[in-house]
């Protein structure tokens, strides 16, 4: 078993990029062994939307892609980094301002924290940030270089 397995994938800045960004992560969780129909999975796939939503709708076109990376480090902690190139943080918005969007960091922080995870950003070499989630990692891990992919067969409980 690898210390560290990694997965990345480039997708446009548009809104259909999101969907795809939540399967892709879906996915690779999957073959690393968490089973999609878990709380955890969906509080992930939640977590992703979040975050490829606001990589596409606060970047006003400045960034033309965004990319997400996964990593699994040695059994214990899954880490997904949202980047895009740009420069602008994210803003947490007080709770009392009424308007309908600017929600998805509280909503990332908060499911993040539920988990027992942690939320951090990160510059870029090239001025962007990259929006990580780390979150503590339960479920046995199927090395993907080890055997071809295969459907999954569920875990005893």
């Amino acid at each position: 078993m690898a210390d560290l397995q990694e997965a990345t994938v480039t997708l446009p800045s548009d809104p259909a990029s999101v969907s795809a960004a939540r399967k892709f992560v879906s996915n690779v969780l999957t073959e690393w062994g968490l089973p999609g129909d878990t709380e955890v999975a969906d509080t992930v796939r939640l977590i992703v939307s979040e975050l490829a939503t606001n990589a596409v709708q606060h970047t006003r076109g400045q960034s033309p892609t965004f990319t997400v990376d996964i990593e699994l480090d040695r059994e214990e902690q899954l880490r997904i980094g949202v980047t895009d190139s740009h420069p602008r943080y994210p803003k947490r918005l007080p709770a009392a301002v009424q308007q309908d969007n600017g929600r998805g960091l509280v909503i990332i922080r908060w499911l993040t924290l539920e988990c027992g995870g942690r939320l951090s950003v990160t510059p870029t070499p090239d001025g962007g940030k990259t929006v990580w989630i780390a979150l503590p990692w339960t479920a046995p891990v199927r090395d993907r270089t080890a055997a071809p992919s295969v459907s999954p067969s569920p875990s005893p409980r």
